[in-house]
């Protein structure tokens, strides 16, 4: 006997099958979301401490200095930041930390946050690169959520707008901030931001999910898609090879000269020739 299939058991099926053709563009759409952050915050190593960087600026200087001994760096491509008697600031961020190879590992994602009350007028657009100089600091940032400024132990320093970093205001700081605001480097304070880990768009990014600590650190997540990233930080985080030094030469040493080449006497010019074997 033939079983009939009602209007309605027709309908659910479409549904569940409109689902799950909705779903996939939908993860794409996030994973895409994420890889364009990760592009961005590329884009904001390469403006930071490329070819078109002030590269005259002490604290561009500062800034080389400390990413080549940094233990980890959050990049934040855009920190927005608005107000007039209320105001605030967010933007999304990443983190990378690096192993004693000094290979980086694939980007975590963070959010940054704050509040304010005070009387303020502007618009404020910032790329900001948090320079983590220890496993302090690292290890706070591990936390679900960090308010910058609050924790005594956790010294955070800025450099920019006229601040020596790395030769005064980053001595002993766990975390040194750099910012680059409307072409201009700027030491913009971000005391009281909160950081928080976002769990979610890891998941997305990685296609299961990983905590923090398992990307920076134990480096369990790979994507492909955060290798040109991976790769700024490495050209721009290493320092150059030296040249080994060369031994001072003895006084009164003078370099032989090379005497001009002469043929030996009776020999012929030309091609050579083949003789037969006695």
């Amino acid at each position: 006997m033939r079983r009939s299939i009602s209007p309605r058991m027709l309908l659910a099926a479409g549904l569940l099958a409109l689902a799950g053709l909705a779903g996939q563009p939908r993860a794409a759409l996030a994973q895409a979301e994420e890889q364009n952050l990760v592009d961005q915050s590329t884009l904001a190593v390469q403006e930071m401490l490329g070819a078109g960087s002030d590269r005259n600026a002490a604290h561009f200087n500062d800034a080389i200095s400390l990413l080549r001994r940094a233990r980890a760096v959050m990049i934040c491509p855009r920190v927005f930041r608005a107000g007039f008697i209320f105001g605030g600031q967010g933007g999304s961020c990443v983190l990378l930390a690096r192993d004693g190879a000094g290979s980086w590992s694939s980007p975590a994602f963070y959010g940054i946050g704050s509040g304010s009350i005070g009387l303020q007028i502007g618009v404020q657009d910032a790329m900001v690169m948090m320079m983590i100089l220890t496993d302090r600091g690292l290890s706070a940032l591990m936390d679900s959520q960090f308010k910058i400024g609050a924790d005594a132990s956790i010294a955070v320093a800025v450099i920019g707008g006229g601040i020596g970093g790395s030769t005064t205001a980053a001595v002993g700081a766990d975390i040194v901030t750099f910012a680059k605001t409307r072409g201009l480097y700027a030491g913009i304070s971000l005391d009281g931001s909160l950081l928080s880990a976002n769990s979610e768009r890891n998941r997305t990014y990685y296609g299961q999910s990983f905590g923090a600590r398992q990307i920076v650190v134990d480096m369990a997540a790979h994507n492909p898609g955060a290798d040109p990233l991976r790769g700024a930080l490495m050209r721009f985080g290493t320092a150059p090879a030296s040249q080994p030094p060369q031994p001072p030469a003895q006084p009164g040493y003078q370099p032989p000269q090379q005497q001009p080449y002469q043929a030996p006497p009776g020999y012929q010019g030309g091609g050579v020739q083949a003789q037969p074997l006695p």
